[in-house]
């Protein structure tokens, strides 16, 4: 499984996880030629090695008819959901994507409503209404989708504070509409003076991160620094981190008490001869103090529609509730030794300090039906030899 984590601990904005994600690919001049050929209007992307505080890293350049990004013309041109939507709509990219750029502004248009007492439908946007800012949300909309990710992790969003000057005026930092993108996520202030945490940034990182956490642990494959252009005094930056982990797992559980103990069983059954890593089930109490069964399911995230078609097919269940694991496992491997009583397959699992070993019970059982062994004895006997 394919694990981008987002480190937004010194920071994020739109342009910085651009960069960020951008330097995760092997071509980047390659990479680099798609997103100029989004047919953003006016837009032209480009992407320097650059540095802060002794930390190699890039920048993401946008330029609108040939001016860089932040001039007075282009910066403050108001547009509303519909007119970023019709520009969305001509762009050079898979309707999914699309329909990602628009939920984050959608997002957006939400947190500034409430800011403003208005529905999202009449927010006007000022800042994030301008070309480069359209262009630095569909160039990290894109890149994402490109990258191929089966998970994003993101750390807690470092926000900054003081004030900052927008088109409104002079705003606290965080800004209000950068706090309401922010509800329900872990966020701190850091040590730095200034705007760290921009709007944009904000709701890319709402779309794109499944979990908040510290780095998870993967096999580490790449890195990437995005650097922005302020200067607050000490690095700013978003790093990724681009790894493979098979530690992710879905759990797929349904509440039923309607059942007969055979449907279950077979219910079991067939999510295990599908492919389903686990399953089970377990007895509770539910509403109007009726016996029930728990039964669970546990998948790749890969399977999980296949794994919720067979749940539904196969029990009596209305809902179904999923929850994201992380999960550890040993190493396994089989091999077959000869013994006095025949070939024995033995699995061994290893790992995290530990190693177990176990002769496959189909194979014992087997042996002493033919010797007229019990298991114990069986067993016994081959530990001696």
């Amino acid at each position: 499984m394919r694990e981008l984590f987002i480190d937004a601990t010194r920071g994020l904005a739109g342009d910085m996880l651009g960069a960020a994600l951008l330097g995760l690919f092997d071509d980047r001049d390659a990479m680099l030629a798609r997103l100029n050929d989004l047919n953003i209007p006016g837009v032209r992307f480009a992407l320097e090695q650059a540095a802060s505080y002794s930390i190699a890293g890039l920048r993401l350049r946008v330029t609108v008819h040939g001016e860089e990004e932040g001039d007075e013309h282009t910066h403050y041109r108001h547009r509303s959901l519909g007119d970023i939507a019709a520009i969305v709509d001509s762009l050079r990219m898979e309707d999914a994507v699309k329909a990602q750029v628009m939920d984050v502004y959608r997002s957006v248009a939400d947190a500034e409503g409430r800011v403003h007492g208005t529905s999202s439908e009449l927010v006007h946007f000022h800042e994030l209404g301008a070309l480069d800012a359209i262009a630095d949300i569909s160039a990290a909309c894109f890149l994402l989708h490109e990258l191929r990710v089966d998970l994003v992790t993101a750390s807690p969003v470092c926000t900054g504070f003081g004030s900052v000057r927008a088109a409104h005026g002079l705003l606290p930092v965080p800004a209000p509409a950068t706090v309401h993108l922010l509800e329900g996520l872990p966020c701190f202030a850091g040590e730095l003076e200034g705007e760290l945490c921009t709007p944009t940034g904000a709701a890319l990182i709402r779309a794109f991160a499944n979990l908040y956490s510290y780095a998870p642990p993967v096999t580490l494959r790449k890195q990437a620094f995005g650097l922005g252009k302020k200067d607050f005094g000490a690095l700013s930056c978003v790093r990724t981190l681009l790894g493979e982990s098979d530690t992710t797992a879905i759990e797929l559980c349904c509440n039923v008490d309607d059942m007969s103990p055979e449907a279950v069983g077979f219910a079991i059954e067939e999510l295990l001869r599908q492919g389903a890593l686990d399953a089970w089930y377990e007895p509770i109490g539910m509403k109007k103090t009726r016996p029930g069964l728990l039964l669970c399911c546990l998948c790749e995230e890969t399977q999980r529609d296949e794994m919720l078609r067979l749940i539904f097919k196969h029990t009596s269940t209305l809902g179904v509730r999923e929850t994201l694991c992380r999960r550890y496992v040993l190493r396994r491997r089989e091999e077959t030794r000869t013994t006095d009583y025949g070939p024995v397959r033995v699995k061994t699992a290893e790992g995290f300090g530990v190693e177990r070993r176990k002769a496959e019970y189909d194979d014992l059982a087997r042996i002493a039906r033919e010797r007229g062994l019990s298991l114990r004895e069986l067993e016994e006997a081959l530990h001696e030899r």
